[in-house]
């Protein structure tokens, strides 16, 4: 990765980061507003994170970003999703030291409770390869929206390499419903599910405890991507389907920081 790419990366992270922080006073519960790409409206999305865990899982993204390029080689190309403290690597590693190396790091921040590492040991991905996992993650949260039978509040899409990795606290049938939508996403290659899974009785507890904050909306963080649905820039129109790519649980999930409450 180059040293010119990551300090951009941090820069436009730690500003994103700084103005949601200056913002996190006038939040009451669990709401993110997002703004429309297309139709410049508002969203309201649910998450069923606390503020704290909000708050850490930015913290924890910058350090991760900012010490993994400082200890890995430029040829390395890692990106790094965090989710209520646990963090997913995705991205390509020259070999197998530089892999364990990143885990190493990211093992040492504060707060963080797993890591999921699905790095893989080959050359960095095109810039075009990057280009579509951006252009796949829109169509998988567009099609969660779509989805009438699910949220897709719950969800956090990551796209590697035509692989889309889901996160999320969600019940076993809200994640299995998502990873079945997201299968029949053109272009998807496999998906991978990294939940974590909650009762159906903490989900409507979740749910009801954030509802009140829904007429105080503030701006979003970077990662505050997967919302309600505006009231203009989405079409109705159902999506191109394909056969389902196949879906699997994530084999690579490893403990985090020892002192990390769980």
């Amino acid at each position: 990765m180059s040293g010119f790419r990551v300090k951009k990366t941090l820069v436009r992270t730690t500003l994103v980061v700084a103005f949601a922080a200056g913002l996190a006073s006038t939040l009451q519960g669990c709401f993110l507003a997002v703004a429309g790409a297309a139709g410049g409206g508002a969203l309201v999305a649910t998450d069923r994170r606390t503020l704290g865990a909000q708050t850490e899982d930015r913290e924890i993204q910058v350090k991760a970003i900012s010490q993994i390029s400082q200890n890995l080689p430029d040829a390395a190309h890692v990106n790094v999703a965090v989710f209520n403290r646990r963090v997913l690597l995705t991205g390509e590693v020259p070999g197998d030291v530089s892999k364990a190396r990143a885990e190493q790091v990211v093992r040492g921040l504060n707060n963080v409770n797993a890591i999921i590492n699905e790095l893989t040991i080959g050359p960095a991905s095109t810039f075009s390869s990057r280009t579509n996992d951006s252009y796949l993650e829109t169509r998988v949260k567009t099609a969660l929206i779509a989805e009438k039978n699910i949220s897709a509040n719950y969800f956090k899409v990551v796209s590697e390499n035509g692989s889309v990795y889901l996160m999320g606290l969600v019940t076993m049938d809200e994640g299995a419903r998502g990873a079945d939508v997201a299968s029949r996403v053109p272009g998807v290659t496999r998906v991978v599910k990294v939940f974590q899974y909650i009762q159906p009785q903490d989900a409507a507890a979740a749910n009801a405890a954030s509802a009140p904050a829904a007429s105080q909306p503030a701006p979003s963080d970077a990662d505050a991507t997967v919302g309600a649905v505006p009231d203009s820039s989405v079409s109705a129109r159902p999506l191109d389907q394909q056969s389902p790519a196949p879906v699997s649980n994530s084999t690579s999930v490893h403990p985090g920081n020892p002192k990390a409450t769980p």
